[in-house]
C-alpha cells in the first residue's frame, strides 16, 4: 500500500510502498479516506510526543476518517463497512477515567495513533476497535477529518469551561485548524464569539465568512475587546501559548472568568496573579484533548450544520510536505488533508 512514514524523528518523510496490516485481536482494519494535517501531527513527526527510536520507522496521521474493512478476533464483523474516525489517545478502556468517560487522562495510556502505532498517511490502518469512533455516512469524509481533533477539543473546551448563552468568549489564533471550529462550536453553545488573529487573509475570512468580529493580535498590548463588552470576557481560549497572549487573557477576564490554555510548550510560561484571581473569581484550566463522547458530539454538530468544518488545502500523499511547510510558516487556513480518494 501507498504511505508516508518517520524513518527517525524530526526528519524529512519517506514515501513508497509499506507493508497491508491486517487486524488483530480486538482490532479492526480500515481503509483511509483521508487524513486531517494540523499542527499535532509536525509534533509527532518531531518526536515531541515520544521520540522512542524503537517505534520507527511510523506511519504519521491521527485525524484519519476510513470505512472499516476487516474484523479481528473479538469485534463484530458487523462493523464492516462502518465509516469512522480514529480516536487519538490508547486509552485501556477499563481504569477509573475511563471508565468516567475521561480517556484523555486514561491511567494506562498506551500512547498514541500516528506516533506509537502507524496513522493515517497511510492508504490501510489498522487500530483497537475502541479507537475507531463511528461517523454517519452523510458527513463527507475530507469534511470529517476535523471532527475527531479540530472540532472535538473546541467541544472539550466549552464543556470543560462551562461555556453557555450570555457568555462573551475570545480565542486566540481564531483562524487556526482549532481556533476557527473553537470559535463556531462556542457560538453553537450561545456564546457570543471575538476572534484574534495576526494573518490579514485569515482577518477576511473570519470577518466575512463565519461573520465573526475580529481583532488585530499582532500587539497584544494594543488588543482592545469590544466596547460594549466592557474590556472584559467571560471565556478567553488561548490557542497561541506565547507569553504575551497568556498575560492578556488573564487580564482580560471577567468577575468569575475562565483563562483556558491548550498549548504545551517547553519553556513558555507567564506570571499569575493570585490577587487577581481571587477578587474576580477568576480560574485558569488546562484543557486536554476530548473524550470519545466529545468526539461524537463534534459529529452531531457537523451533522445538524451547527459547525462547519473548514479545510482549505486538499492534497495528495506526494504534496503533503508542501502543507507541512505552510503550517510551519502559520499560512494554513483551517485544516489541511491528505486525501486517499
Amino acid at each position: 500500500m501507498r504511505a508516508r512514514w518517520i524513518e527517525r524523528w524530526d526528519g524529512p518523510l519517506e514515501r513508497g510502498e509499506r507493508p497491508e496490516p491486517r487486524a488483530g485481536a480486538r482490532e479492526v482494519k480500515i481503509a483511509v479516506e483521508a487524513c486531517g494535517i494540523g499542527l499535532t501531527v509536525l509534533n509527532c513527526i518531531r518526536g515531541d510526543l515520544g521520540d522512542d527510536p524503537d517505534d520507527l520507522p511510523r506511519v504519521p496521521g491521527h485525524e484519519l476518517v476510513g470505512r472499516i474493512v476487516e474484523t479481528g478476533i473479538g469485534v463484530d464483523s458487523d462493523r464492516v463497512g462502518e465509516r469512522v474516525a480514529g480516536y487519538f489517545y490508547l486509552f485501556c478502556g477499563g481504569c477509573e477515567r475511563c471508565l468516567a468517560g475521561d480517556e484523555s487522562l486514561c491511567l494506562d495510556l498506551r500512547g498514541f495513533i500516528g506516533v506509537d502505532v502507524d496513522g493515517g498517511y497511510a492508504e490501510r490502518v489498522s487500530l483497537p476497535a475502541g479507537n475507531a469512533v463511528p461517523l454517519r455516512d452523510e458527513i463527507d469524509p475530507v469534511a470529517a477529518t476535523a471532527i475527531p481533533d479540530a472540532i472535538a477539543t473546541p467541544v472539550h473546551v466549552a464543556r470543560r469551561a462551562s461555556v453557555g448563552p450570555g457568555d462573551r468568549v475570545a480565542v486566540i489564533a481564531a483562524g487556526g485548524g482549532v481556533g476557527i471550529h473553537m470559535s463556531q462550536v462556542a457560538r453553537a453553545y450561545g456564546a457570543t464569539v471575538v476572534g484574534l488573529e495576526i494573518d490579514g487573509a485569515k482577518h477576511a475570512y473570519l470577518r466575512d465568512e463565519l461573520g465573526l468580529d475580529v481583532i488585530d493580535s499582532s500587539d497584544f498590548a494594543r488588543a482592545e475587546l469590544p466596547r460594549s463588552w466592557r474590556g472584559e470576557a467571560d471565556v478567553v481560549v488561548d490557542l497561541l501559548g506565547s507569553e504575551s497572549s497568556l498575560e492578556w487573557a488573564q487580564a482580560a477576564l471577567a468577575p468569575r472568568g475562565r483563562m483556558v490554555v491548550l498549548t504545551t510548550f517547553r519553556g513558555v510560561g507567564f506570571r499569575a496573579s493570585p490577587r487577581t484571581l481571587v477578587f474576580k473569581q477568576g480560574s485558569i484550566l488546562g484543557s486536554r484533548y476530548a473524550s470519545r463522547h466529545e468526539v461524537l458530539e463534534a459529529a452531531r454538530l457537523v451533522h445538524a450544520g451547527a459547525v462547519r468544518p473548514i479545510v482549505s488545502e486538499q492534497v495528495g500523499p506526494d504534496d503533503v510536505d508542501g502543507v507541512h511547510d505552510a503550517l510551519r510558516r502559520g499560512e494554513v487556513l483551517g485544516r489541511g488533508v491528505l486525501s486517499w480518494g
